[in-house]
């Protein structure tokens, strides 16, 4: 049959750049799909009119040709059993694909029920007089994220060997048993409780209320300042700007007295208006070894005012001393709540465990909305079986190219609901009741509230309500004893284009861990003030959903900086034990038309003895 295949391609006009090859795979498609070579090379013409592809044939394309096999495939089934659901690897079950033959096949992505959506492409066309008549079908057009070889590629590891389990994967050639998904037993489900639940959905934006500003600013500086006194270790304070010999203790707010970035000389402090009449003065920090401020950090300062006009300090204390207990800064009812959870859904747990899988979007890559990095995501997922999946935004990017050219023929809630809810679905109804997943926004999805903080989203799934939540922006829930606290607002890069320090402690290396550690020190989502252009802050909402009312076991805070996993101490409580936090920042599923990093983390007990990986897609 190899010599019919070959003289239908050439009595078409094509050639071939490997000919023995083509010919071996040709065959093999011709026996597994039962085609004709006729049928065979017509597939082929429609592909290559599609693609633009010149005349000669080349052994790379043949995964692609595969694929569009398979589809045209995959649609005949559908047709003929419009009611059938099935994964991609059932396509190769029923049809009892083998592929020993093609080494450069790359295998489908798991499909899922969302509608036809703007990824279908042409697949039959025919020459009539040097025109293309076409109809159109579903294909997954070839795209640079789909012809990369290396997938999974482990990029960092945080205590490998914590479980006696390591955690790096083969990655240097395609597994095709690992592409083929097959049914998993369920695994241990994970008992979830959302902490924070403000603010409510619809949309407010109240920037530029004079009175919301200052009531944020004050509250912080308020309980900066009651908890420093609270904790036995520093005298009630006083006003900074009056004139004084001896040593003083002040409480304030690090301020810019010009706009644009904060520098060394002048750098305000702004009192609170029940010391100092809200008063700011300048502050002299040349007899300092080392610090790092920012504007918006509430800091403890020890020094004196000879002048009246500027506090010489000898001492920042640029944290809160940590509470006998995480859970008394909590409201009351917050509080209640989580005992209760604590008590009936972790009687029976010796320790805290949980493994999770966090990734940041864009979820797509910028020449297309295929949505292939999520696909992909999921499909890792359905091998590992993570207890739960952390997603955080933007899903739908305000900032994608064809998202702000509006060439897009849907809505954006419509492509939430059909590129992101649909393949969630998928996933949870192939995993089974156990599988969970968590969704956080962010000001960047266009199909959103553009309010920070965010509400969570409405995500209407009765049928799965238990196994697919949402929370706000920023936001913390408890799994499996776990608390995960989340911000989706790049509040690590804001800091660090605004930070100045002097030698600070661990040197460029440790840079990430201090800017993780300004968030924890402030419990403060967003310490910054006044906010980074573009961030949409309703300070009317801001003093209680952006304060961190506890001290979270992961804190997820995704950016565009160098993506880590860290573990930062918060230091000791009162009865010596020490408070340790793993900061994360996924880094972005996607980054430009190819794939980008999440991080699979198995928490064990404490931060020490839990394991992390940082994935490159």
């Amino acid at each position: 049959m190899e010599e019919e295949i070959k003289a239908e391609f050439l009595k078409n006009g094509f050639s071939f750049d490997d000919e023995t090859e083509i010919l071996n795979k040709c065959l093999t498609f011709c026996i597994q799909y039962s085609l004709s070579p006729s049928d065979l090379v017509s597939s082929w013409d429609v592909y290559s009119l599609n693609r633009g592809l010149q005349l000669t044939v080349q052994s790379s394309h043949m995964g692609a040709f595969l694929q569009q096999l398979q589809n045209e495939r995959r649609e005949d089934i559908v047709k003929k059993e419009p009611g059938l659901h099935f994964y991609s690897s059932d396509i190769s079950m029923m049809l009892n694909d083998e592929y020993e033959n093609t080494k450069d096949i790359i295998l489908g992505t798991p499909t899922d029920k969302r509608k036809t959506s703007q990824t279908e492409t042409i697949v039959s066309a025919r020459k009539t007089n040097g025109s293309i008549s076409t109809s159109r079908k579903h294909l997954e057009t070839i795209t640079p994220f789909g012809q990369r070889k290396n997938k999974f590629v482990v990029q960092f590891t945080l205590n490998e060997n914590a479980n006696g389990e390591s955690m790096k994967i083969e990655n240097d050639e395609e597994n095709p048993s690992d592409d083929i998904i097959k049914r998993v037993q369920p695994i241990k489900r994970c008992s979830l409780q959302i902490i924070s639940s403000k603010p409510e959905p619809g949309c407010r934006f109240m920037y530029d209320r004079t009175e919301n500003k200052f009531n944020f600013l004050e509250s912080r500086i308020k309980d900066h300042t009651t908890a420093l006194v609270a904790s036995g270790l520093h005298e009630e304070p006083t006003d900074p700007t009056v004139a004084s010999q001896r040593s003083v203790f002040a409480v304030g707010m690090i301020c810019c007295e010009e706009e644009g970035r904060l520098k060394e000389k002048p750098i305000l402090l702004q009192s609170s208006v029940e010391y100092s009449g809200g008063q700011r003065v300048r502050l002299d920090l040349q007899n300092l070894d080392h610090f790092s401020v920012f504007p918006g950090q509430v800091v403890g300062v020890e020094g004196h005012n000879p002048s009246g006009h500027c506090l010489i300090a000898s001492k920042i204390v640029d944290h809160i001393p940590l509470s006998a207990s995480s859970t008394e800064n909590l409201p009351p009812t917050k509080k209640q709540a989580m005992d209760q959870y604590l008590q009936s859904a972790n009687a029976v747990a010796a320790m805290p465990e949980l493994s999770l899988i966090i990734a940041a979007g864009p979820f797509t890559t910028v020449d297309n909305l295929f949505f292939e990095p999520l696909a992909e995501l999921l499909s890792y997922a359905r091998r590992k079986q993570p207890q739960l999946i952390i997603l955080l935004g933007p899903f739908i990017d305000s900032d994608h190219p064809e998202i702000k050219k509006g060439t897009v023929d849907r809505t954006f809630d419509e492509i939430f609901q059909d590129e992101i809810l649909a393949r969630l679905r998928d996933y949870v109804e192939y995993m089974g009741s156990a599988a969970r997943v968590v969704l956080v926004p962010s000001v960047r999805d266009a199909s959103h509230d553009f309010v920070y903080p965010q509400p969570a989203f409405d995500i209407q799934l009765p049928d799965l309500e238990h196994q697919i939540n949402s929370i706000t922006n920023p936001g913390i829930f408890c799994a499996n004893e776990v608390k995960v606290a989340c911000c989706t607002v790049d509040v690590l890069k804001q800091l660090s284009a605004e930070e100045i320090s002097r030698n600070p402690q661990g040197g460029s290396k440790q840079r990430m861990t201090t800017l993780a550690n300004h968030i924890l020190n402030q419990r403060s989502f967003y310490p910054l003030y006044p906010p980074a252009e573009g961030v949409p802050i309703d300070f009317s909402l801001a003093p209680e959903a952006l304060q961190m009312s506890t001290d979270p076991d992961i804190l997820i805070l995704p950016s565009d900086l160098a993506h880590f996993v860290r573990v930062v101490s918060l230091g000791e409580r009162s009865e010596g034990e020490e408070v340790k936090c793993i900061c994360v920042n996924p880094g972005r599923l996607s980054r430009g038309e190819g794939g980008g990093f999440f991080v699979e983390l198995n928490y064990h007990g404490s931060c020490d003895s839990s394991s992390a990986s940082v994935l490159r897609i």
